[in-house]
């Protein structure tokens, strides 16, 4: 193998998160459980290939979350970052052809935006249908997603859906400058 090391998810986790012990969080949290407001200790850990978003705090995992990443050629990027950016009932811009969709039902962001990553080298990629070149700046981010059938799968641009309601949840649970680490 060339001096690489191999390990399991868990054994990732625990380097990656110091104090992660690897307890997983309730799959569903009633809504009467009281808000939580976010913390310096906390902080977002995606895995790509379990398409699974965890928030961590003080070395516990808060809430899991399913999500759906970046299809082949249009991967979400890994390592690690911190989110910039939020927004509520965002605008979505297509990467490129630049058509506007105003919030709303049809809006592919859903109702919130969480940024957590910038490109301005460009980019070209296939999506499945025609080859896209996108000239300028990238974003990707968190968002909801009225295609409820793509959370799980590699099917965006290099963002993660989430389901609308779950990104309600977790835009509540960030702050700007929340650490951000994204896994292969």
């Amino acid at each position: 193998m060339g001096g690489a090391v191999r390990c399991g998810a868990a054994a990732l986790w625990a380097v990656l998160l110091p104090g992660f012990t690897g307890q997983p969080a309730a799959a569903d949290s009633p809504a009467s459980e009281p808000v939580v407001f976010p913390t310096p200790e906390r902080h977002l850990v995606l895995d790509r290939r379990l398409r699974r978003l965890s928030v961590i705090e003080d070395g516990r995992e808060l809430r899991r979350f399913p999500v759906g990443v970046g299809r082949p050629g249009w991967e979400t990027p890994v390592g690690r970052f911190e989110v910039i950016e939020l927004a509520v009932d965002p605008t979505w811009e297509h990467p490129a052809t630049g058509r506007r969709i105003p919030p709303g039902p049809g809006n592919p962001l859903g109702s919130r935006w969480i940024g957590f990553h910038r490109d301005c080298r460009g980019r070209a990629g296939f999506n499945g249908k025609e080859h896209l070149v996108v000239k300028g700046c990238v974003s990707s981010g968190f968002h909801g997603t009225p295609q409820r059938d793509s959370v799980g799968r590699a099917v965006s641009h290099g963002c993660v859906r989430l389901l609308d309601e779950h990104v309600r949840e977790l835009f509540d649970l960030v702050v700007l400058g929340t650490p951000v680490t994204v896994l292969p």
